[in-house]
């Protein structure tokens, strides 16, 4: 099966691609022939995943999906949630990001946040399906680590002592939010399309 993943993210590629199974060809927007922004103006994150899937699906007629991620701090009563990606400003520099939610959260003993993935699936022949994952951590007081991408140098997730930027790609792979929401569309894409 042959499947476009609607992002011009190549950190989210390379995660999303060593989740699936052999049997499934993962194609990127360039792939397609797809250079434009995809729209993103839904308020919600399920709104801004269908967004993208109905915008390659209605453009390039192309089985996809999408994903949109928010981290959503307790004490901040969920922002930056949809807005995770620009909190900082247009230019989305994680950096600024960054800055600024330790900047709020100074002085702050509630640290507690989550990352959630809503991921968005159109079908050969035009179904829908959603899958979402989530999980709990808390925001760290500095940022540490050099991998993943993202809020990950800041975010540390519950039960352990690193952030998502210390960890390797398969350690953040074993419990991250967007690998669980694609856990559920692998699962789903077994059923589907039994042998992948």
């Amino acid at each position: 099966m042959r499947l476009c993943f609607a992002t011009n993210n190549d950190h989210k590629l390379t995660e999303v691609r060593a989740l699936l199974p052999a049997g499934i060809e993962l194609l990127s927007l360039r792939d397609i022939g797809c250079t434009e922004e995809l729209p993103e103006t839904r308020d919600t994150l399920e709104g801004n995943a269908r967004q993208k899937a109905e915008y390659v699906w209605e453009h390039y007629h192309t089985a996809c999906f999408a994903d949109d991620t928010g981290l959503e701090v307790e004490a901040l009563n969920g922002a930056p949630g949809v807005y995770s990606a620009r909190y900082a400003g247009p230019q989305r520099s994680a950096a600024d990001n960054m800055t600024r939610i330790l900047t709020e959260l100074q002085g702050q003993g509630n640290r507690r946040a989550r990352f959630r993935t809503v991921v968005a699936l159109i079908l050969p022949d035009g179904q829908q399906h959603e899958f979402e994952g989530a999980v709990d951590g808390r925001i760290t007081e500095t940022a540490h680590g050099a991998e993943g991408f993202g809020y990950d140098p800041i975010f540390q997730p519950a039960g352990h002592d690193v952030t998502f930027a210390e960890m390797s790609l398969a350690q953040k792979n074993t419990l991250s939010h967007r690998a669980r929401a694609v856990a559920g569309l692998v699962a789903f894409l077994r059923q589907a399309a039994p042998g992948s």
